[in-house]
């Protein structure tokens, strides 16, 4: 798998969980378990976007 394809897909699946962290800790009322999932996503979608990033680029 190339590294642009690998990035995407992480970042995706990164960008998931982490907002399902973040639904959840919302549900249950615990902040830290819902800035967590925040954090998470925000890294998912950096990551997908280099993903992105090296794809346009050829890498």
């Amino acid at each position: 798998m190339k590294s642009s394809t690998h990035d995407q897909a992480a970042g995706t699946a990164k960008k998931i969980t982490g907002t399902v962290k973040e639904v959840t800790g919302n549900l249950i009322g615990n902040p830290r378990l819902e800035a967590e999932g925040k954090v998470e996503k925000a890294e998912g979608r950096i990551q997908k976007k280099v993903g992105e990033i090296k794809q346009v680029l050829g890498k």
